[in-house]
Order: C-alpha cells, then sequence, then structure tokens
C-alpha cells in the first residue's frame, strides 16, 4: 500500500516548485486512478518481454521475480456457484485476469482453451473433454465461465484483481482542502511500495495537460522514462 495524502503533497510541492498551477482533488484522484492502472497493465506486458529473456539466481535483482513480487498484491480467489455449465465472474470482486479454475471438492484443476479450441475438441472423439480432463472457456463480454467435460455445484476461480480506486478525502477549512483521514471512503494507493516514484511522475505528467504546461509535462515524462529505461536494462 502507498499512503495516498503522502503522493498527493509531493505532486503539490513539485507542481508548485515554480508556481505551475494548483492540482484540485477531484483532478489528483482522477489522475492518480489513471496513474495507477498505467503502472498496473504494464506489470504484464514486461513480465510477458523478460520471460523471454534469461534472469538470474539473485531473487532481488531477478526482473521475473521483482514483477511476479509485484502482481502477487493483486492476487485473490472466490468460491463461484455453478448454474449449468457456467458461473459468473461478476461474484469474483474486481476481477481483472484468471490464473486458475478448480473444483474445490475434488481438487481437479480445470484446462484453460479457447472458444474456437473448444469447438474442435468436442468434435473430437480423442481430444473431446471429459470428467477427469476438463476444460473451460473464458467468455469475458459475458463475465461468465463455461465448463466442459465436468459440471461441479462450485469451482474455485484464482485470478488478479484490479487496485482499488484510490480516494483522497478532504474537508474545507477557510477554503482550503484539508486531508481527512477519518473518511471512510478514504482509499490509498494498492500498488507495491516501490512504485512511489514513478506514480508520482507519472501523475505530474498527466497533470501537465490538465494545466496546460508542456514544460511540467516533458520534464515529469523524461524522468520517468529514465527510470523505466533503468529499470529495463
Amino acid at each position: 500500500m502507498i499512503n495516498v495524502d503522502r503522493i498527493y503533497q509531493r505532486v503539490l510541492t513539485l507542481a508548485n516548485k515554480e508556481q505551475r498551477g494548483y492540482i484540485t482533488p477531484q483532478e489528483f484522484n482522477l489522475l492518480a486512478n489513471h496513474a495507477q492502472m498505467d503502472i498496473f497493465e504494464q506489470y504484464f506486458y514486461d513480465l510477458s518481454q523478460f520471460l523471454r529473456t534469461p534472469g538470474n539466481s539473485t531473487v532481488h535483482a531477478d526482473t521475473v521475480d521483482i514483477l511476479e513480487e509485484k502482481i502477487s498484491v493483486f492476487e485473490a480467489s472466490a468460491n463461484l456457484v455453478v448454474t449449468g455449465n457456467a458461473a459468473l465472474l461478476t461474484d469474483a470482486p474486481g476481477f481483472y485476469r484468471l490464473s486458475s479454475v478448480i473444483e474445490p471438492e475434488s481438487n481437479t484443476m480445470f484446462e484453460s482453451v479457447t472458444r474456437k479450441e473448444i469447438t474442435l475438441f468436442q468434435n473430437s472423439p480423442i481430444a473431446a473433454p471429459t470428467n477427469t480432463r476438463p476444460v473451460y472457456t473464458l467468455d469475458l463480454p459475458n463475465s461468465r465461465i463455461n465448463l466442459f467435460g465436468r459440471e461441479p455445484e462450485e469451482i474455485q476461480v484464482n485470478y488478479i484483481r484490479s487496485p482499488r480506486r484510490v480516494n483522497w478525502t478532504y474537508v474545507v477549512v477557510g477554503d482550503k482542502a484539508l486531508h481527512n483521514e477519518t473518511a471512510v471512503d478514504l482509499e490509498h494507493f494498492t500498488l507495491h511500495p516501490s512504485e512511489e516514484t514513478d506514480l508520482v511522475l507519472k501523475i505530474l505528467t498527466l497533470a501537465g495537460f490538465t494545466l496546460k504546461d508542456p514544460g511540467l509535462y516533458q520534464a515529469a515524462a523524461s524522468e520517468d522514462m529514465k527510470n523505466t529505461q533503468q529499470e529495463k536494462q
């Protein structure tokens, strides 16, 4: 977790360093959520890239291990009721990406196949799904998992959830917004603590557009690019 007030104060300090302008709480929350999702989604592209390159035996310096640690913050699981041969992902809070599907009673794992593959499998006497070799397809438009070969009453899904929406809460005192740490809707960043600097830079980059300040945008974007290049070397 990364404290949302600490990030907001750093962003305000850097944005106001040369009287570039004030970022309102509403603007900050919008920019903060955009930046958080940008960093989060980049994990999966980076992981795919680095899995194709040789790693090293030092856990704290291996990029794949570092990325998997950052993604592990978002690992979750849920038990879903199966109706017919389908279960709804709407019952998996914050669902973003599916990792595995298991029948908890028998510990049977379902294999992932595409909708094109399931048509071919069902028409093949050898490859057709069975009770001991069940498969599933992911129907994201309808937030549904379709099961084939086995129809349990319940399945366990292990998945990656999306970051919770950031919300810097405040009260107005003398026309000034002050952080309200006791608000029930306060929400900090869900990202790994190591992302604090990247968050500040990405929010400042986005703020450059909001404040119509190309100088702020260019300075923050340049620093963000430098950090990214260092991480990928």
